[in-house]
């Protein structure tokens, strides 16, 4: 797995929706690549921080857009 390919999936990893097969290979990148590691502490932080600040509730689709095409610029 290049970076690419996994800043591609990260949402799904963090997410837990990815196949036991690329979840494993996702995480073999993670413990080999450095700056793919940061960017995934980063998201999993940053969505704690949302379900925190939004509580019970789901963040507003008009919020998760944005904070998709901000993320993605990383």
């Amino acid at each position: 797995m290049n970076c690419q390919e996994c800043l591609d999936q990260m949402w799904q990893y963090i997410d837990g929706e990815l196949d036991v097969a690329s979840t494993d290979e996702l995480q073999r990148h993670l413990t080999q690549c450095r700056e793919c590691f940061s960017h995934a502490e980063f998201e999993r932080r940053l969505k704690e921080m949302v379900r925190r600040a939004c509580g019970a509730e789901q963040a507003p689709a008009h919020l998760r857009e944005r904070l998709t095409k901000i993320l993605s610029m990383f």
